[in-house]
C-alpha cells in the first residue's frame, strides 16, 4: 500500500479512532457502516460498488474470511488485508445441554481473551444472548462475569461476529439478540450503538430493533441517552431488589444511582420510545424473595408499563446464594400478578451446562492459571 493511500485513509482512523482501529494497526473492517466503507473503497482506487459487495459478504452471507467472497477480485482481497483487520471468531469450546437445545459458545478473540455467547431455542425461533465486554466492572455479587473485573470493550464488530458465528455453526437464522451476557452494554455506550446501527442496517443482517434487547444495570445518565435516540429497541433493566438497601448489598451500582433515580430513568425511556420495559429479579433464596419483597416491589412499579422477569439465581460456586425453590418463585409472581403486574418466570436454560453469565468465560481462565502454576 502506498503512502498516499494511507495518508488518504487516515481521516477513517482518526474519525472514531475507539471504534474502528484495531490493536495492529489496521481499520475493523467489519465495524465500518456502508457509506464509511464505500469512502474507503473509492480511497484505494476501487470502484464504489466493491465496498456494497464486500458489505453484503459480511453482513449477509456472513462469512468467515476474505477467501469466501468469491465476487470479488483476488487484488482487492490483497488491499484489504494489508489495510482491514477482519475479525471472525473462533469457537474454542461449544456445551450443549442435554436438557434443551440450549448451546454455550466460548470465543478466542483475536488478543487472547475469551468472551461467551449463548444460543437459546424457544418456540417462537432462536435467540442469541451475546457479551458487550472482556468482563465486568460492575460487580454484582451473583455474578460469574464480574469476578474478575473488565478487561476491555469489545468493538462492534466483536459484538457481531458473535451472532454470525453461531449462525454459521448452527446453521439457524437468528431472529432475536439479547445484549444480556458478560459485561454491562451501557459501559461501552459508543461500540453498541455503532453494533445496533450494523445490526439493523436494510443493507446487512436487517434485524428488527424490536427484535434487540439492551440489559443494564442502571447507568443512570446512559439511560437518558439511549432513550434520546429514540430507538425501537427493548430495555431492561437489572433490577433484583425492592430497596435501596437491599439493592446496596447485591449490586454496587446502587450505591451510585437510587433506585428511584433508575426508574425516572426508565419512566423517561418508555415516554420517548413508547417500548415496554422488562425488569429482571434474581429471585435469592430467603434475599429477595419474602413478602416483604413483593410488597415493596408492588409499590415500586405500580402503573408503570412494564413485565417483571423473574430469575431463580443461577448458582456459582464462588458465592453461597442459593435459587428460590419453584414453588416460592410461583408464589412471588402471583402476588405481583394480584397486583395487576406483569410477572414470568424466565425458563431455566442449559442448567447442565455453565448456563449463568460468566461461568464458561471463568471455569477457562481458572484452568489456564492452574497450567501456568
Amino acid at each position: 500500500m502506498t503512502r498516499s493511500r494511507r495518508f488518504a485513509l487516515s481521516k477513517y482512523l482518526n474519525m472514531e479512532k475507539e471504534l474502528i482501529k484495531t490493536s495492529d494497526n489496521r481499520i475493523d473492517i467489519k465495524s465500518l457502516t456502508l457509506p464509511e466503507l464505500t469512502e474507503c473503497i473509492k480511497d484505494m482506487n476501487e470502484p464504489a460498488f466493491r465496498a456494497k459487495q464486500l458489505y453484503e459478504w459480511m453482513h449477509i452471507k456472513q462469512v468467515a474470511s476474505y477467501d469466501e467472497m468469491t465476487n470479488i477480485p483476488k487484488s482487492l482481497k490483497g488491499k484489504c488485508r494489508e489495510l482491514f483487520s477482519y475479525t471472525s471468531l473462533d469457537a474454542v469450546e461449544v456445551q450443549e445441554s442435554r436438557l434443551d437445545d440450549t448451546k454455550k459458545f466460548l470465543f478466542a478473540l483475536s488478543d487472547g481473551n475469551v468472551i461467551e455467547s449463548v444460543f437459546m431455542k424457544y418456540r417462537f425461533g432462536v435467540s442469541v444472548c451475546i457479551s458487550s465486554q472482556v468482563g465486568c466492572r460492575m460487580g454484582c455479587r451473583f455474578c460469574a462475569s464480574t469476578l474478575d473485573g473488565v478487561v476491555r470493550n469489545l468493538l462492534p464488530s466483536e459484538m457481531l461476529d458473535q451472532i454470525y458465528s453461531i449462525a454459521r455453526y448452527t446453521g439457524e437464522k437468528i431472529g432475536r439478540v439479547v445484549v444480556m451476557g458478560s459485561g454491562e452494554p451501557l459501559d461501552n455506550y459508543d461500540n453498541l450503538l455503532r453494533f445496533i446501527e450494523l445490526l439493523t442496517d436494510e443493507n446487512g443482517m436487517n434485524l428488527s430493533q424490536r427484535s434487540l434487547t439492551v440489559s443494564t444495570c442502571g447507568i443512570v445518565p446512559n439511560i437518558y441517552r439511549l432513550a434520546d435516540e429514540k430507538l425501537s429497541i427493548n430495555l431492561a433493566l437489572s433490577l433484583h431488589a425492592s430497596n435501596d438497601d437491599k439493592r446496596k448489598e447485591l449490586m454496587p451500582i446502587a450505591n451510585t444511582y437510587t433506585i428511584e433515580q433508575v426508574l425516572d430513568a426508565c419512566r423517561a425511556y418508555f415516554d420517548k420510545t413508547g417500548r415496554q420495559l422488562t425488569f429482571e429479579y434474581s429471585l435469592v433464596k430467603e434475599v429477595n424473595d419474602t413478602d416483604s419483597d413483593a410488597r415493596e416491589l408492588i409499590e415500586l412499579l405500580s402503573g408503570m408499563n412494564a413485565v417483571v422477569n423473574l430469575i431463580p439465581v443461577n448458582p456459582i460456586k464462588e458465592r453461597d446464594f442459593k435459587p428460590t425453590d419453584r414453588s416460592a418463585a410461583e408464589a412471588f409472581q402471583k402476588k405481583l400478578e394480584k397486583s395487576h403486574i406483569n410477572a414470568t418466570i424466565r425458563r431455566e436454560m442449559g442448567r447442565d451446562i455453565d448456563g449463568a453469565c460468566g461461568q464458561l468465560r471463568r471455569r477457562r481462565l481458572l484452568e489456564e492459571k492452574r497450567s501456568a502454576d
